[in-house]
């Protein structure tokens, strides 16, 4: 199963979800995409994953809490317990043996992040 993490800001939109995604490897072969489960509600998130016909995975930030991930961001650490959303939320949702393609991929406008994780049925 291949699965997109993305993280972003309250005020993201569709163009910088899709940017992030693009900018990680694309939307092409995905199963889902995942984030935090208080952020899978947001518009542009639902937009995105209409966009690319794949459901969204709501992700418990006690799930991301403590996941190893190879980005690592100070704020995300001390609000999540794992260094990177999207690189969190990809693996969670992808699966207990997922792997990530690359690490994160940020928006021009840095208010979108994601990451790409592959899980063992792909």
């Amino acid at each position: 199963m291949k699965v997109a993490g993305l993280g972003f800001r309250q005020d993201v939109t569709l163009v910088s979800l899709r940017e992030a995604l693009l900018a990680a490897g694309g939307g092409e072969g995905l199963a889902a995409v995942a984030t935090v489960s208080d952020k899978a509600g947001a518009e542009a998130l639902k937009q995105l994953a209409r966009e690319c016909g794949v459901p969204i995975r709501a992700i418990p930030p006690d799930v991301l809490a403590g996941i190893e991930t190879p980005t690592q961001s100070k704020l995300v650490v001390e609000k999540f317990g794992t260094g990177s959303v999207a690189e969190a939320a990809a693996l969670a949702a992808a699966g207990p043996r997922a792997r990530l393609i690359g690490t994160r991929a940020i928006s021009q406008d840095h208010t979108a992040t994601a990451a790409i994780a592959v899980g063992d049925d792909s």
